[in-house]
Order: C-alpha cells, then sequence, then structure tokens
C-alpha cells in the first residue's frame, strides 16, 4: 500500500476516503477471519424468522453495526473508561473531549475541522504504545465493561445466521482490534472496523483512511461481498442509526434494531424489518460526552493496528 501521504483530508474527496476506510477495512477483516475462533458461542436461543435465514445459503452473509445494535452503548466509551483506568490519559484530557463531543450534540453538524481535532486528540494518547499492549488490554475491558452488554435478542440473530452455515460479521467504526475480540467472544467470523497505522507494532497515531462510519461502511461491506463471492440480495444488515441506512441499503434483509428516531421511520417507509429490546423502547445512551469523547481517543488509534501489522 502506498505512503502516508494519501491519508490527508486535503488530497481526497470524502467519498474516496469513505471507499479507501471501507476497502482497507474489508482487507484487514478477511485476512483476520481466520483467526477468530468459533469456541465462544454458546447455545443462543434463535429468534422466529420464517424462512430466513434460509439454512445452506453460503452466498449470503449477514452483518452488524457493533453499537447500540449488538452491544448496549458505545464500544469505543468503554474502551476509553478502561484506558482511562489504566492511566493512559489524566483527568484535564476528559474536559477537552468533552468540549469537543458537547459541540457536536449541541451544533449538529459534523464541522470537518471539529471532527479533525478531535480525532488527532484520541489518536494521540495511544500513540507510542504498542500494539500488543492494546490488544491485551482490549481483552481484559471486554470482561470488565462489555460482556454483560450484550444484548440476547441480537446475539440469537446472529447466531441464526451462524446456524444456517453464514458469515457473520461486525461493521463497526469502533477499532478493528476492538471488533476483532467482541467478534471472537460471540463466536462470529470477523470483524470490519476502523484500521489505523502502526509501524514494527507502535502505534503511529495515523489513521488508514477514514474511520468506518456512515457510508465507509457500505463501502467495506461491498468490497468484502465482492471478495467473499456473497450475493447482497441474499444478505442481511443490522442496525440502530440513520448514519448506517447506506449499508443497509445494500441488502436483500435490512432490520433495523433498537432504530433512532430518524432510522424507525425510514424503516417503516421502506417496510424494513424492525426489533427493539430495548426496554420500554427507552433509547440506549451512547454514554457521558467526556467519556464518548475519551472512548473515540482509544478507537481512532487502536484500530491503528490492524492494516500496518498485516503489511508489514
Amino acid at each position: 500500500m502506498a505512503a502516508l501521504g494519501w491519508l490527508t483530508p486535503r488530497r481526497r474527496s470524502a467519498t474516496a476516503r469513505s471507499v479507501l476506510a471501507g476497502e482497507a477495512s474489508a482487507e484487514a477483516a478477511r485476512k483476520s477471519q481466520g483467526s477468530l475462533a468459533q469456541d465462544a458461542a454458546s447455545a443462543v436461543p434463535k429468534d422466529a424468522e420464517p424462512d430466513f435465514p434460509v439454512l445452506g445459503d453460503t452466498k449470503a452473509a449477514a452483518f452488524f453495526d457493533l453499537d447500540n445494535t449488538v452491544m448496549q452503548g458505545a464500544s469505543i466509551f468503554h474502551f476509553g473508561r478502561g484506558l482511562y483506568k489504566r492511566k493512559f490519559f489524566e483527568t484535564r484530557d476528559l474536559a477537552r473531549f468533552a468540549w469537543q463531543q458537547a459541540w457536536f450534540r449541541l451544533a449538529g453538524v459534523e464541522d470537518p475541522q471539529h471532527i479533525q481535532d478531535a480525532r488527532d486528540s484520541a489518536l494521540s494518547i495511544v500513540k507510542g504504545h504498542r500494539v500488543a499492549e492494546l490488544q491485551t488490554i482490549g481483552e481484559e475491558i471486554y470482561d470488565e465493561y462489555m460482556a454483560e452488554r450484550i444484548w440476547p435478542g441480537t446475539r440469537a440473530l446472529a447466531q441464526a445466521h451462524l446456524d444456517a452455515g453464514q458469515k457473520v460479521w461486525l461493521v463497526t467504526a469502533a477499532p478493528v482490534e476492538i471488533a476483532d475480540v467482541i467478534a471472537r467472544r460471540l463466536g462470529l467470523t470477523g470483524a470490519l472496523g476502523t484500521v489505523a497505522e502502526s509501524v514494527g507494532g507502535i502505534y503511529t497515531g495515523k489513521l488508514v483512511g477514514e474511520p468506518l462510519h456512515g457510508p465507509a461502511k457500505a463501502e467495506a461491506v461491498r468490497a468484502l461481498a465482492a471478495a467473499e463471492g456473497l450475493d447482497l440480495s441474499r444478505c442481511a444488515a443490522y442496525s440502530d442509526s440513520h448514519n448506517d441506512i447506506p449499508m443497509l441499503s445494500l441488502v436483500g434483509h435490512p432490520y433495523a434494531i433498537n432504530p433512532d428516531t430518524k432510522l424507525r421511520r425510514h424503516a417503516r417507509e421502506m417496510d424494513w424489518r424492525l426489533r427493539d429490546y430495548r426496554t420500554g423502547r427507552k433509547a440506549a445512551k451512547v454514554g457521558i460526552p467526556a467519556a464518548a469523547g475519551v472512548g473515540a481517543v482509544a478507537g481512532g488509534t487502536a484500530a491503528a493496528i490492524a492494516l500496518s501489522r498485516r503489511r508489514r
């Protein structure tokens, strides 16, 4: 792959960066597939689905968003909690991330400069740390904060695809290494996540392309489906967010899981299937603004491991 010059936003359009992020994530996910053992899946009751997924249809697969779809809350928030607990950053960093995250929520728009500032802050925290260290910590954090937050209903849907002989992938903006941990623990096939860079097993503080968010997820799914010989019209996708409408629109079987207001409305208009596992249909929060920003720190850079580790 080319040098890092093409990573800067000035060098590529938003669409091109989404394609780059999607393709990078898809390649990393395919290469990691063999290492994701199927030993973590225990018996899970199946969710009743008439004639779907189709038993033995290996041209079909399932793609699951992670945050608030498979897991309550945001995975990078929980990862950030774990890093803070391990003194990866100080309290003053929390204040900076809180301000950045609050601005996003109050403004209601994604200003490119603010996004870049938040990303740079996030990447700076794990810059210089070893990949192996973050991988080990990721396993610990899963046990500490994530395992008990998996939605049983969504896990049952994923298990139904596995039992039908189909591959199941997580597709998330979270770092691909954290996504890999969760996929392995749940017995899934693999994960597509944000890919960042490491050199010699150490984080550089730079991403490969863009975070796997919105249109980039759709590009990642498209790239993986082409590489795996899948028929997207026979595949399924599951998400809680309207930001994932591009991904959901790619497949023949889109599901809105614990949907936000915009996705719920869109799903009803499009006659998509809908599942809500939240008590009283109360939307799960991503986490307090400060912690969410901190999670992004871990998220953006931790992903750096993937492509660079596998290319060097």
